[in-house]
């Protein structure tokens, strides 16, 4: 058999958004995301719009649960009577969701926007012959309804006990997503297994080993201040 890699991409994906991502989601192979990443509607413009729309959702959806959950917990620790009844107002919740939900979803699409590009120039490295464009779209459509239903499930985290079942699926689910965003980087790039995942892993890598660089650093250069606040302090 013949690796995906030297297929040709189909020169048509599919039309509408709720097939594109009924696709990416339930048909886990590489030419459905040649087939995606294929389509006219390929457009960086586009991805980016369904991921601001899928964390719009998620976000607010999950807004919602944390502030009921926040007013289940004052009442657990005495405070509902002082705190409770401004942290639980259905308005004010409704308020901060509101309001918080697009800052949040266009911070995730900034983010998301480097990454795609940022993965797409390591695929170039390891010999990839995709474009920003294509594989933020087929990302995206993988990302935007896993968003949408990540928020969905999320609701079920306020019901005692059964949360903690929710949360197993979304951490199954998360693994799930990351080998079809493997499989969308190898297919929209034609490249290796090894380099799709890779493309994927470098940044996060990086990022982490550049985090604790500088959790290093900060430390060492207040630790004599640290010390001279609490003597008794060992390193």
């Amino acid at each position: 058999m013949n690796d995906m890699s030297n297929a040709p991409i189909s020169e048509s994906g599919p039309n509408s958004v709720l097939q594109t991502w009924s696709r990416a989601l339930t048909r886990p192979n590489e030419q459905t995301f040649a087939d995606i990443a294929a389509s006219p509607n390929a457009r960086a413009s586009t991805a980016y719009l369904w991921v601001f729309i899928g964390s719009l959702i998620q976000v607010f959806l999950t807004a919602l649960v944390q502030s009921r959950m926040l007013g289940t917990y004052l009442d657990q620790v005495g405070l509902g009577d002082v705190l409770g009844n401004q942290a639980r107002g259905i308005g004010s919740i409704l308020i901060g969701a509101i309001c918080g939900a697009p800052i949040a979803a266009a911070v995730t699409t900034l983010f998301f926007a480097i990454g795609v590009f940022v993965v797409q120039w390591i695929a170039k490295m390891f010999g990839g012959t995709g474009t920003t464009d294509k594989l933020a779209y087929t990302l995206a459509s993988i990302v935007a309804p896993f968003s949408i239903v990540a928020g969905i499930l999320s609701l079920f985290a306020a019901i005692p006990y059964v949360g903690l079942c929710f949360s197993v699926i979304l951490a199954v689910a998360g693994i799930y997503i990351f080998v079809l965003e493997a499989m969308a980087v190898k297919a929209v790039n034609r490249v290796g297994w090894g380099a799709a995942i890779g493309s994927l892993l470098i940044p996060g890598l990086v990022i982490g080993l550049l985090c604790a660089c500088l959790v290093g650093v900060s430390f060492a250069a207040l630790w004599p201040a640290i010390r001279d606040a609490a003597p008794n302090l060992q390193p």
